[in-house]
């Protein structure tokens, strides 16, 4: 077996069984990072000591009969935006170059306690703020898929490092869809709880209104495992998910606009896939959503700017020029607007609630394209910006609505389907996604 491409709680039962020793893992995953052809543009820097000294622990506690929980020994890599004490964290900017944390942030010490080992930290888009993923100052992550087109940002290395069976599984961040997006693109699953259920203290800002850290991984158990350790709490129970009779919701209209051909098509066949399993396959188009769209959506620049503009107007000539507009787009809102639009928003989340109360998950294409070219995303500016506007279009409604979300793989490559599950009820999506991934898998 390829114990490098299982998945994070099968790795888990190996080394509770003893046919897995951690430390030997971590060793593997760290040599096959280094001589990865790719592996200095999906890891910003490996932290091989610290991994180590944590392998080492695990093995220990194992042989002991001391294991902290279900992932105690299982490796691990990070998103360049959580800190890590005494380890440089960047966020994939230059503004932030050689900024060492004195503390790790509180979703990896809980992951630590929990036995949870650190490879090191994953390159990602520009202080979080593009769907692509280009990052000229840092790295421009390749796609598992192929390695000319984007990974799909911000957190495209978390992604890959899954992809490419670099870690067992991976922790991103999401503001407007960068767990699942680049979850999508690479073939793998990525959860984005709903803000507010893990800590974000710790982790490099972008807009705390919709930042919400959670796992990339090979399985929804494997998200829902890592999601319970973060969280200090033990993990929702997927035994039994079904779904037969499940109630999941297409949401019409938005999302398919000017979609392209491969992940409309996609999602239409994984539809029918879940419908033939048994899931009782609804329709709507609750107008809430594209009006928390319209009202939510210039919130984001609007709250970037003001976490960032001091740091970036003191040196923006070290950032990447279409990042750099869209962080000064937040210079254009008054206060008045961004009260009014905040106002707005928590309406219209509430009028969703209720037009969608009866479903058990609203689903839809993860994304409206597949990944573009890095080399031109690179060079033809007004390209990135339309491209970058599509990718993150069909996430960032979900987390304007501030639900839930999760991407699954759909059996083509680089289209995911996406779910979403109503606010704070993050377990129970979990089930949900769990019963989808068993029927799309047959």
């Amino acid at each position: 077996m390829d114990w490098l491409k299982a998945s994070a709680t099968a790795q888990g039962e190996a080394i509770m069984n003893g046919v897995l020793d951690p430390v030997e893992q971590a060793e593997a995953y760290l040599d096959a990072a280094r001589a990865h052809p790719y592996g200095e543009r999906i890891y910003a820097r490996l932290t091989p000591e610290r991994a180590r000294a944590e392998a080492i622990a695990a093995h220990d506690r194992a042989k002991a009969g001391l294991r902290q929980g279900a992932l105690d020994g299982v490796a691990l890599s990070w998103k360049d935006n959580v800190d890590t004490a005494g380890i440089a964290t960047e966020a994939g900017s230059k503004l932030l170059e050689g900024r060492l944390p004195a503390a790790d942030a509180p979703i990896l010490a809980r992951a630590t306690q929990a036995g949870l080992v650190c490879l090191g930290k994953t390159h990602m888009t520009e202080l979080a703020f593009s769907g692509v993923g280009i990052n000229p100052a840092t790295a421009n992550v390749p796609n598992a898929y192929d390695p000319a087109l984007v990974a799909g940002g911000s957190s495209g290395g978390a992604a890959v490092s899954v992809a490419l069976g670099l870690c067992a599984a991976a922790i991103g961040t999401d503001t407007g869809g960068s767990i699942r997006l680049p979850a999508a693109w690479n073939g793998v699953v990525g959860f984005k709880p709903t803000v507010g259920q893990l800590p974000v203290d710790g982790l490099v800002p972008l807009c705390p209104r919709y930042d919400a850290p959670g796992p990339l991984a090979r399985t929804v158990e494997d998200c829902a495992e890592v999601f319970a350790v973060m969280k200090g709490e033990t993990a929702v129970d997927l035994r039994g998910a079904d779904i037969r009779g499940l109630r999941l919701m297409v949401l019409d209209g938005l999302p398919f606009e000017d979609a392209r051909e491969a992940p409309v098509a996609a999602f239409e066949d994984a539809v029918a896939r879940l419908a033939k399993a048994g899931a009782v396959i609804l329709h709507g188009a609750p107008e809430s959503a594209r009006a928390a769209m319209r009202d939510g959506s210039p919130l984001y620049a609007a709250e970037a700017w003001g976490i960032w503009r001091e740091q970036i107007e003191a040196a923006p000539d070290v950032m990447h020029p279409p990042t750099l507009a869209r962080f000064r787009i937040g210079a254009e809102m008054s206060g008045a607007d961004y009260a009014a639009l905040g106002a707005a928003l928590e309406r219209h989340r509430a009028e969703w609630a209720e037009a969608v109360a009866g479903v058990d998950a609203v689903i839809l294409p993860t994304s409206a394209i597949t990944p573009p070219p890095i080399e031109r995303s690179l060079t033809d500016q007004a390209f990135f910006t339309s491209e970058n506007l599509m990718t993150l279009r069909n996430t960032r409604i979900g987390n304007v609505l501030g639900l839930p979300g999760i991407s699954l793989p759909t059996g083509h490559p680089a289209c995911g389907i996406m779910a979403m599950g109503a606010a704070n009820e993050d377990r129970r999506l979990l089930r949900v996604a769990a019963a989808m991934e068993a029927a799309l898998a047959v």
